[in-house]
Order: C-alpha cells, then sequence, then structure tokens
C-alpha cells in the first residue's frame, strides 16, 4: 500500500454563493465517510483561511546540537496560492489514487491535485 495526498489551494474553489458552499457539506462528508468504510481513510481536513494562528520557519544550519530557525507570525512563503485542504489515503496504487481524487472533487466540486508520500 502507499500513502497519496489529495489536496486544492483555495484559490482553485471559485467564487460561489453561501447557499451553493453549503450544498458541498453533504457530499464532501459523503466521500469522506466511503473512504473509512473502503478502509483507506488516513486523514482529511480543510484549512482555517484566517483568523487562526499561522507561522513560517524559515531553513536553518544545524551547529552542534543546536538548529538555528527563524521563526515568523503569518503565512509569509512566496507564493500566490493558499493550501484548501487534503486528505490522505492508504491505497494500493496510483490508479485508485486517482479514482479517490476525482470522488473528492466531485464532492468538494472543485479540483484536486494527487501527490505519492514518501
Amino acid at each position: 500500500m502507499a500513502e497519496y495526498v489529495i489536496y486544492f489551494n483555495q484559490q482553485w474553489v471559485g467564487e460561489h454563493t453561501e447557499e451553493w458552499f453549503r450544498g458541498r457539506v453533504e457530499p464532501s462528508k459523503a466521500v469522506v465517510e466511503e473512504m473509512k468504510q473502503a478502509g483507506v481513510y488516513v486523514f482529511a481536513g480543510g484549512l482555517v483561511e484566517e483568523g487562526d494562528p499561522r507561522f513560517t520557519v524559515a531553513h536553518a544550519v544545524p551547529t552542534g546540537d543546536d538548529v538555528n530557525a527563524t521563526l515568523t507570525d503569518g503565512p509569509y512563503t512566496e507564493s500566490t496560492e493558499v493550501l484548501g485542504g487534503f486528505a490522505v489515503v492508504d491505497v494500493p496504487d496510483e490508479e485508485t489514487a486517482r479514482l479517490w481524487a476525482a470522488k473528492v472533487a466531485v464532492g468538494c466540486g472543485w479540483p484536486q491535485e494527487v501527490r505519492r508520500v514518501v
């Protein structure tokens, strides 16, 4: 078995009404429940867009037993896209990962990307 992460960037969601978003809740939950029933579910969750504490840790060079890192409040990575949510599935192959990604995309109503976790 291999783990795959299925994820989307918030910018891929598009502009929709509040009613449309509420209409995506049950189909999305149904896919997660289906993952659990199939025994492939590892973890899934959406990320809070604003308000929660966020921080960035810059890479560091180890010096002896210490690691020097720079911690900065806020999402200050160089990116125009923000991760919106993800699911991790444990499946036998890439074809099965694609199948689950398609189900997630349909449930959520927006595109998903899939990458193998190593």
